[in-house]
């Protein structure tokens, strides 16, 4: 086992390096391309979403061919219970720094250090969070239900449907006539550098997770939700920093609905492409149940925030205690750790299973 750890935890380093590499230089470009397209600043964290989503995608991709899945269903709900705690959080001590609301920030930014506020465009709520809602409604419509439960071809076609609605009415709603913006060389390559580099830097460091959790011998569910999904919402803390550092705090906020919204519909397609039945029904539907909760207090604190909407201090510090009561729910209800010892299946416990949960699915 420790052999196999010095071997991964020098890869999980560097991975991450290289997503914090590529995340500093994307910034820039991002705040531009928002600029130029004439969307409006809460659609513009679509962007970032979209980058940050990629070690969900590839975590799933390479859960699904490897034939454990239950690592990329706990990854995927787990990124989405803990990545709005971590990046309100993330943002609002980046945006601690006096000097930030030149181009692109908050012109009261100063007054906002001193209510201890992170303001937060209210279309955030409209175009973001709200939609969002409606993604795991929709998640929960095709999982949950005894007839149709667990996850299959045809769902993978419907989720798809569901992100492009999503993304066409987040960049439409709002947009204005684009402004011209000065793209030079080196900053192309920089941006595409960035994006590169998050992306594999990204999914090297949820593979590299994925051995240590077989090192380590935990349950795969339990590696998916506690280990591997952290570690896979590090290259987005970098990113939230990053761009609310730079002025864009809207942006740097909503980016993590618009990696929600790829993490529930195109991070599940290699799941729904293998089709892959729920065994422990009941850690799934609580672990979906605070997924759904997050952008529920996420809106409600945006939304009624104050003079100026966003996120009181008290705010920005309950959400890490709602994930704090996510943990303890796990740990003193459901309980799943025993199944790690029964083969280390928490999701897929054996083709047969598989075979007669998509054999009664298809026959209802």
């Amino acid at each position: 086992m420790s052999g196999s750890l010095f071997i991964w935890i020098p890869v999980l380093l560097a991975a991450v390096w290289a997503a914090h590499w590529g995340a500093e230089h994307l910034a820039d470009p991002l705040k531009k391309l928002r600029r130029q397209w004439g969307f409006s600043v809460a659609a513009g964290g679509a962007f970032v979403g979209l980058a940050a989503a990629s070690p969900e995608i590839g975590i799933n991709t390479t859960s699904a061919i490897r034939g454990v899945s239950d690592i990329g269903l706990g990854a995927l709900l787990g990124s989405n219970v803990l990545a709005i705690p971590m990046m309100v959080v993330t943002a609002y001590l980046a945006t601690r720094k006096k000097g930030i609301g030149g181009e692109g920030g908050h012109p009261d930014h100063e007054a906002h250090r001193g209510e201890h506020l992170l303001q937060v465009d209210p279309q955030a709520v409209t175009v973001q969070a709200l939609p969002y809602l409606g993604i795991i409604a929709l998640f929960a419509l095709l999982t949950l239900p005894a007839p149709w439960r667990g996850l299959q071809p045809l769902d993978g076609w419907i989720l798809l449907i569901g992100y492009l609605a999503y993304v066409a009415q987040a960049l439409l709603r709002g947009r204005k006539e684009g402004e011209d913006v000065n793209w030079k060389r080196k900053e192309k390559w920089k941006a595409a550098a960035g994006v590169g580099a998050l992306a594999i830097g990204a999914y090297f460091t949820v593979f590299s997770t994925e051995k240590i959790v077989g090192a380590l011998g935990l349950s795969k569910i339990i590696g998916g939700l506690f280990i591997t999904a952290p570690i896979a919402a590090l290259p987005e803390v970098f990113a939230t920093w990053y761009v609310a550092r730079s002025g864009q705090v809207t942006s740097g906020v909503t980016s993590v609905i618009g990696d929600h919204a790829v993490t529930m519909t195109l991070a599940f397609i290699p799941l729904t492409i293998i089709g892959m039945p729920i065994e422990n029904m009941q850690l799934f539907a609580v672990t979906l149940a605070f997924v759904a909760i997050m952008p529920m207090l996420y809106a409600m604190f945006i939304w009624w925030g104050g003079r100026e909407r966003g996120f009181q201090r008290w705010q920005v510090f309950a959400l890490p205690a709602v994930y704090a009561l996510f943990i303890a729910v796990i740990v003193f209800w459901v309980q799943p750790f025993d199944e790690g010892a029964q083969g280390g299946s928490g999701g897929t416990s054996s083709g047969q299973e598989q075979e007669a949960s998509s054999a009664g699915r298809s026959s209802s």
